[in-house]
């Protein structure tokens, strides 16, 4: 049963990040919900059962001492950390001539650094409780996409994943990629192109899969795209 694990989320607030937190409370997981906003991370607290079942907090990825504070709020409010995922992620028009210099620069602090933080403040918690890494890359990690700097990220992030998988081997713990295809969240402006995008709920499926596993099987990698999606 997973009635006394903890499962923190950053990018918590909308999309993936949401309906995961929406499925981990349903299988008896506390939640620690981050985002840079704590609006809608609030409502989903509510939603989900109050601040005896879950927390928001308000966490930069980018700001180490933020990603630190993150990790401390569910020590001191749930006393443990099981599972991770780092979700929190934004993209980028392709084109090395679209979108400002800051716009990339956040945009890698983000996808990779913000990565990097999140598994640096919660390493020792997940270790030690023999908990589950989710990293969530793409499948533009997998096959380099014409002009996208954002494929370039999370190229970044597939590596990092079997990095931390190496790191841990022989621990216990476990690390899953979460390499989705095309979803239709906020991610997109106007949603995502075509009508058979997968929705958030189809990849949060795919990380509740992966952590449901009996503790011998490491997911290593789930690549979910739509049946209609090319390349």
């Amino acid at each position: 049963m997973a009635s006394d694990k903890v499962f923190l989320i950053t990018g918590a607030s909308s999309g993936i990040g949401a309906e995961t937190a929406r499925l981990a409370a349903a299988a008896g997981y506390r939640l620690v919900l981050g985002a840079r906003s704590t609006d809608k991370l609030e409502a989903l607290v509510e939603e989900l059962g109050g601040t005896d079942r879950a927390i928001a907090v308000g966490v930069d990825v980018t700001e180490w001492d933020q990603v630190q504070a993150f990790a401390a709020a569910a020590r001191d409010t749930f006393g443990r950390i099981d599972v991770v995922f780092a979700n929190a992620g934004f993209g980028a028009a392709r084109g090395f001539r679209n979108e400002t210099p800051e716009h990339w620069k956040s945009m890698v602090l983000t996808n990779v650094y913000g990565c990097a933080l999140t598994i640096r403040a919660t390493i020792d918690d997940v270790e030690a409780n023999r908990g589950h890494f989710l990293l969530t890359s793409s499948i533009a990690g997998r096959r380099a996409l014409q002009g996208s700097l954002y494929s370039s990220t999370k190229w970044a992030v597939t590596g990092m994943g079997e990095s931390l998988r190496q790191e841990l081997n022989g621990t216990g713990a476990r690390v899953t990629l979460i390499e989705p295809g095309m979803v239709d969240t906020p991610f997109f402006d106007n949603g995502a192109p075509g009508q058979d995008a997968l929705q958030a709920v189809d990849i949060a499926n795919a990380v509740m899969y992966a952590v449901t596993q009996p503790p011998h099987v490491d997911v290593n990698e789930i690549l979910v795209r739509p049946t209609a999606q090319e390349g």
